[in-house]
């Protein structure tokens, strides 16, 4: 081979090797010059599931295979999961997934979701936790919500409301002012799972939102003598909530047919509806007896030298209802009206001494036996004054005494027999709820309690007379408003002590 064919094969190898470096170079940076494919990669709870060409494809599919669910909650479209998510990428990546393999993924991993509402109802003072409803239709929980309110005032006060058409009070009566509900609540579009409560009857609803998750059913038989409010106390309701409970039942009034259906399953109201009420209502005011005393009458002597008569007082007032129980403090407007006057009991009694001693005299059996109406007795509290809550049941507990208002913060509070300070303290024997208390102990065996107070005045151990000042009137402890809590038992107070309605003291 000659010199001139030889540096031709050496030039030629080289020119091989440079082409073979500049084509590779060339096939490796290709994709410089190739458009990526447009795909979507598919997340469930941030766990990649699958690689598709059309998510349009994925939601067909999903709305087209759960029919089962468009027909449960009658609803034209079924979306993907919680947590579900669709990202559009950029990608040379040609191993799909097909939409029916990330279909089952999606099946097999989580429930399919609806389009509807979340209702977020949140405390005014965030101490309890937030209550979440699910509804598809927002106008169906403002039903509810409707219907709710509808339970504790009525259809006709209602609507007289809404309309304001409510009748003018001319001598006695009562009109609302105001209604409103005391939590926050929102109401936002979002999609829910199937697997969790969705509602969709308005009835049902309503029903949560009054007895919570208390899907109990407590059923009374009315029996001969019952009467509402002996049906209620026996069940240890209130009379309200009986009539809340049922809606055949419209006032304390209502007559009970022998083997009667009585709703007597305890509410438990999810929301809390308030509404405030101007009312004007006669009130009897309980007379006061006056002793005389007189030094040529023996002590066994005792004549009445004047009746007691127990006086009307109109009095115009402002008064809030929490789901429909009354609130124990209440504003007296104007000067109280006088119907009737009160006239005093006057009793004239003997102080001359025999010279043997007397018997002590047996102490009064609750039970059906005579209690002294008057010459014993005193009322705790100045006139005038309204009774915001009877002696009952209220929410299952026992509402043992009665609330008495209207006198204002820091009026007086009196014994209402002579006796003995067993306490006079926050809590104590009757607990922290009673706040700042009193208890007497009287010599007939009964115990009175006065709580709530702004202060006391008395020490444990002194002697107090009737009609003497221990107290004020306030609102510590578990008080809602200004007012007495008044109590009387048999007994020591919640240690062997029994209570009964201190009402009967005057009957």
């Amino acid at each position: 081979m000659n010199k001139g064919n030889k540096k031709s094969i050496i030039v030629c190898a080289i020119m091989t090797i440079i082409l073979t470096i500049l084509l590779g170079y060339e096939f490796l940076n290709i994709k410089k010059y190739v458009s990526p494919f447009n795909k979507y990669r598919i997340y469930l709870d941030g766990e990649k599931i699958g690689l598709i060409q059309s998510k349009n494809a994925l939601y067909s599919m999903i709305n087209k295979e759960q029919t089962e669910i468009k027909n449960k909650y009658k609803v034209k479209k079924v979306y993907p999961p919680k947590g579900f998510e669709i990202i559009k990428v950029n990608t040379y990546d040609t191993n799909n997934n097909s939409i029916s393999e990330v279909y089952e993924k999606i099946k097999a991993t989580k429930e399919f979701t609806v389009k509807g509402y979340n209702v977020i109802i949140k405390s005014s003072d965030n101490k309890t936790a937030p209550i979440y409803i699910n509804v598809l239709d927002k106008h169906l929980f403002k039903e509810a919500l409707e219907k709710y309110v509808r339970t504790f005032i009525g259809e006709e006060r209602y609507q007289q409301y809404l309309d304001e058409t409510q009748p003018e009070i001319i001598d006695t009566g009562f009109t609302i002012e105001n209604m409103y509900f005391q939590e926050n609540i929102s109401i936002k579009e979002a999609y829910i799972s199937v697997n969790e409560k969705i509602y969709t009857d308005v009835d049902e609803l309503t029903k949560y939102l009054l007895y919570g998750d208390n899907t109990e059913k407590k059923e009374y038989t009315v029996v001969q003598g019952d009467t509402v409010e002996s049906v209620a106390f026996a069940n240890k309701l209130s009379a309200s909530e009986l009539i809340i409970a049922n809606d055949d039942i419209k006032s304390t009034d209502a007559l009970l047919a022998i083997g009667q259906k009585v709703n007597v399953a305890f509410i438990n109201p999810k929301v809390t509806f308030i509404y405030e009420e101007l009312v004007t209502q006669d009130s009897e005011q309980q007379y006061q007896t006056e002793i005389q005393e007189d030094n040529t009458q023996y002590t066994s002597y005792k004549v009445v030298k004047q009746k007691g008569e127990n006086g009307i007082n109109r009095i115009t007032t402002r008064v809030q209802f929490i789901n429909g129980t009354q609130n124990e403090g209440v504003s007296i407007v104007g000067d109280p009206i006088v119907i009737k006057p009160v006239v005093n009991e006057i009793v004239v009694k003997g102080t001359k001494k025999y010279y043997v001693p007397t018997p002590t005299p047996d102490i009064i059996d609750i039970r059906g036996e005579h209690i002294d109406n008057g010459a014993t007795w005193g009322w705790p509290t100045n006139t005038p004054y309204v009774i915001t809550s009877p002696y009952g049941y209220r929410w299952g507990t026992l509402h043992d005494g009665i609330d008495i208002s209207g006198t204002g913060y820091g009026s007086p509070i009196y014994a209402s027999l002579d006796g003995t300070v067993v306490q006079a303290q926050w809590g104590g024997m009757v607990g922290n709820a009673a706040g700042i208390n009193v208890v007497l102990a009287h010599d007939n065996g009964y115990y009175t309690v006065y709580a709530h107070l702004s202060k006391f005045y008395v020490s444990p151990g002194q002697r107090v007379g009737r009609g003497e000042r221990i107290g004020a009137m306030g609102h510590t402890g578990n008080a809602f408003g200004t007012h007495l809590h008044f109590g009387v038992f048999t007994g020591p107070p919640y240690n062997g002590g029994r209570s009964f309605n201190p009402l009967r003291l005057w009957q």
